[in-house]
């Protein structure tokens, strides 16, 4: 069993290229992978489909996971194994979420508020899990579950509205992936304010969707749009 340290060594290396170091992280991560899976086992698709599946969550954690982002690991991979699986299913057909996960959801949500009200902080998962005595990838499976598919072609709430969501992720993909895969941009996130920060981090880093973000800042999803395109612009122009 590695310990934290070997772990994030081993992700740095798997983040150069290093394929013996990415065979070892899934290797010793395949357990935390099987327990996330279990859990779609009914959902009519192949185990040895839903491994595969997993593994892809799990590699593209590997891709993205900074040791700045101040969370364990397997906790990271978690979401991201999950989000796969989901995209996966909701390609294939509908997504059914139980009701004992809708209730469970309901409740992380009221004591979550209520948490925040008297801590003026979010608790954390392993707090959450505590708390409700389940485990964290159940907390996490509970808070997603709330998350509605989208359809591609649904319209943004732009100003024009004549734009649908597959443009944006087309836009990104083309524009914004490989501005933000540059190493010089780490400095010029860290210079940015705490807002704009936050929005970048949240947007990149942890897969948050604008209309996500608009809710934890307390704005709305228009505003964050055009903050996140504000930002983006000013950080090519500093890399010009």
């Amino acid at each position: 069993m590695l310990d934290s340290n070997k772990i994030l060594e081993y992700v740095a290396l798997a983040q150069q290229g290093d394929q013996d170091a990415k065979t070892i992280l899934i290797e010793e991560n395949s357990p935390l992978i099987k327990s996330v899976i279990k859990r779609f086992r009914d959902k009519g698709i192949e185990y040895d489909d839903l491994y595969q599946i997993g593994c892809i969550g799990f590699l593209k954690a590997i891709k993205n996971f900074n040791p700045e982002f101040d969370v364990k690991f397997s906790t990271y991979v978690v979401p991201m194994v999950i989000g796969e699986i989901k995209r996966f299913m909701r390609d294939d057909g509908a997504v059914k979420v139980s009701r004992a996960l809708k209730t469970l959801n309901l409740q992380i949500n009221k004591y979550v508020e209520e948490y925040a009200g008297i801590h003026q902080e979010k608790p954390s998962f392993e707090h959450l899990a505590k708390h409700f005595k389940v485990d964290e990838q159940d907390i996490i499976m509970a808070m997603d579950s709330a998350k509605m598919p989208v359809s591609l072609y649904a319209p943004l709430e732009d100003d024009s509205g004549s734009l649908s969501v597959i443009d944006r992720v087309e836009m990104e993909q083309s524009d914004k992936s490989d501005l933000l895969e540059n190493i010089a941009l780490k400095d010029m996130i860290k210079r940015l304010d705490e807002r704009d920060r936050k929005i970048i981090m949240l947007r990149y880093y942890f897969d948050k969707t604008q209309s996500e973000i608009a809710d934890e800042l307390h704005i709305s999803q228009v505003q964050v749009s055009r903050l996140e395109n504000k930002i983006l612009d000013s950080l090519r122009a500093k890399m010009i």
